[in-house]
């Protein structure tokens, strides 16, 4: 029986904990916060906090063959290194589902569409997954979104997993060999946990390796990952472009998205009219279209089931959505805008001083100037929010001095998002959007990003 520590009992640690006990595994958890541990107690499950990072190591490699650890344990945790020393390996839950895939009733175990980028994962899994659904087959979308991947991949009976991986999670998997891969894009985001952006940018990376079909790449620097991978003998690089497509590229003609990677002579795909789910089409949308056709594409759905894929897509929640309008003024959900890159996409959408950005929360290492310098020509007005305030306004500070800026100061968490929106409401004027942008991480001040969207639409309605 093998014995396996789990660090980290939110719910991708809880459903490792139930997997692998049902396959007869002895598995011990472990977390530093003492609610964590309190909230998934059970009988004869062996349960201890520990908020000393060091002690925490020490107690998790003692009589362990395995960990299987959270992506919230940063890569500079007493716990790798410890590990690397006692010859002990560190698998993330992806690794873990991977391990643990079952097969289906051909004997086979579904294959994997891997996503990664830093911004667009859930947009893009969520739309290949209604392509792959629409077209007849059993295929979710997991990893990050819905129900976690070890529980769905240990289970079986499903035709394809669409995955939505962060580089915190390929930081610790070591075999996975997705049938086709994407890193969407890279931006500075999570550098406290990686220590350097490079770091970053090269785990990022590992989403192509192994990779035995279609490596989908965006821009230059995706293309080079693809072009360093260490790929499965046969795999194909493709391109995913706004413009014409070349050769082995799906791309923009006029305002149809055309394949030339797997059709000869090329076939057209869908048309920008078939976004059925969208009031207008930004070209970040009509890009996570064009990558979610070449993974499925890649699969093998023919052209009509893509194009009936992206007719029956809507767009996933608190990502550009319009809650509510007062006064003439508009107010936008963008909560999972959870760093600088996703925000700007919003923000340079945006008429020219016409927007009041709602920001803050989380940094996570970033610096915001390259931001402020893109978008400051839309701005009103800004009401930073979060524990992590300073960045930003030393950002505004530097970048639009003249903007009208409000900080947002209050130990009650309810209040944050009303008092946000008071503060917006008194900047907007007729015609112009409350944008909730945040550029950071929730968690300092709600329990994740879909709270902080729900809390700023309620603080809206409260207003009517």
């Amino acid at each position: 029986m093998r014995r396996v520590s789990v660090v980290g009992l939110a719910m991708t640690g809880q459903s490792a904990i139930d997997v692998l006990r049902s396959k007869g595994a002895s598995v011990r958890g472990f977390d530093a916060r003492e609610e964590a541990v309190d909230a998934i107690r059970a009988p004869g499950l062996d349960l201890c906090a520990i908020s000393d990072p060091t002690a925490l190591a020490e107690a998790a490699l003692t009589e362990t063959d395995l960990v299987v650890i959270s992506p919230g344990v940063p890569s500079h945790a007493p716990i790798y290194a410890l590990a690397r020393e006692r010859g002990i390996p560190i698998w993330s839950d992806m690794e873990l589902a991977w391990q643990l895939r079952a097969g289906a009733e051909n004997g086979t175990a579904a294959p994997w569409l891997n996503v990664t980028g830093t911004n667009g994962k859930t947009t893009v899994v969520s739309m290949a997954s209604t392509i792959l659904e629409t077209a007849g087959l059993k295929a979710p979308a997991v990893g990050n979104v819905g129900v976690p991947i070890v529980e769905i991949a240990a289970s079986g009976g499903v035709d394809a997993l669409v995955v939505e991986i962060s580089a915190l999670q390929l930081y610790s998997s070591h075999t996975i060999s997705p049938l086709a891969s994407v890193c969407l894009n890279v931006a500075p985001d999570h550098i406290d946990w990686f220590g350097t952006y490079e770091n970053y940018v090269a785990n990022k990376a590992k989403v192509y390796e192994r990779t035995q079909r279609a490596c989908i790449y965006t821009d230059p620097d995706t293309r080079m990952m693809v072009e360093e991978a260490d790929v499965v003998e046969g795999a194909r690089a493709v391109g995913a472009t706004l413009g014409t497509p070349g050769p082995g590229d799906i791309g923009m003609v006029e305002n149809m998205i055309v394949d030339r990677a797997f059709a000869s002579p090329a076939v057209e795909l869908a048309t920008l009219d078939d976004f059925l789910g969208y009031d207008s089409v930004a070209p970040h949308v009509a890009s996570n279209a064009i990558v979610s056709a070449a993974l499925t594409r890649a699969y093998g759905i023919d052209p009509e089931a893509v194009r009936a894929g992206l007719r029956a897509f809507r767009p996933v929640s608190h990502r550009i959505q319009v809650v509510g309008e007062l006064d003439g003024v508009n107010y936008v959900d963008d909560s999972k805008a959870t760093n600088w890159h996703a925000a700007q996409a919003s923000l340079i959408a945006q008429e020219p001083e016409s927007c009041v950005w709602i920001a803050g929360g989380l940094a996570k290492g970033q610096a915001f100037d390259g931001l402020v310098e893109t978008v400051r020509d839309r701005l009103r007005g800004v009401v930073v929010i979060g524990v992590d305030k300073g960045p930003i306004l030393d950002a505004l500070r530097r970048h639009a001095p003249d903007v009208p800026r409000i900080e947002v100061e209050t130990s009650d968490h309810g209040e944050v998002m009303r008092l946000a929106v008071d503060a917006a409401s008194r900047l907007a004027r007729p015609g112009d959007t409350v944008l909730l942008a945040p550029a950071c991480a929730s968690m300092d001040q709600f329990r994740n990003y879909e709270e902080r969207g729900d809390r700023f639409a309620e603080a809206v309605k409260e207003r009517r």
